[in-house]
């Protein structure tokens, strides 16, 4: 199983993005925010049984994904400190113990336009951070600056483009089945 681990700061497209390459590749998005706001329900966001649970589920899923011969799971993630150093090297191992792989890739868009998207209405179907206050307080408190991510396989900057073609520059970049066509329009 191939696990196409799209991350970003907040709003930069990860789950539209997800949703376009969910198309193009027929692979299953597993949005991060799913599990979170789950146990948001009973925990407090950050707390020790909160970042225990989040990254057990996680983990379990990408490793049931790989055993029931998924052949690839899209899972988009925003790197923040209440994420313990040690997840991303358990996601790779659980991806290698199960027979597959973690591609790697990562979102970016400036942050005037970060700041216009984040009040988008369509944030608020998942607790997503939805005030441009709220994202410059945990900006400024250093709350996305862990943990520290593997060199992307590719950076897109989804402002440059629509969220069609960034999913087929992932694609393409996999080298997957019926990817190999010419220069991608804009």
């Amino acid at each position: 199983m191939k696990l196409i681990f799209l991350y970003g700061l907040p709003a930069t497209g990860k789950l539209t993005v997800a949703r376009e390459l969910a198309v193009i590749t027929g692979y299953k998005v597993f949005h991060n925010h799913l599990v979170v706001d789950m146990l948001q329900a009973t925990f407090e966001f950050g707390s020790r049984p909160f970042v225990e649970l989040r990254e057990e589920m996680w983990l379990s899923v990408f490793a049931q994904a790989a055993r029931n011969s998924f052949p690839g799971l899209i899972f988009t993630f925003a790197p923040e400190t209440t994420v313990r150093a040690s997840f991303i090297s358990a996601a790779v191992k659980t991806l290698e113990e199960n027979g597959g792989t973690v591609e790697f890739f990562e979102l970016t868009c400036p942050l005037p336009e970060l700041k216009r998207r984040i009040v988008d209405a369509s944030r608020s179907q998942f607790g997503k951070l939805n005030s441009v206050e709220g994202f410059k307080q945990l900006q400024a408190e250093g709350a996305f600056n862990a943990p520290e991510m593997p060199k992307p396989r590719l950076s897109i900057d989804t402002s440059a483009g629509t969220p069609a073609r960034a999913a087929l520059q992932i694609a393409r970049a996999l080298e997957l089945p019926g990817m190999s066509a010419p220069a991608i329009a804009t």
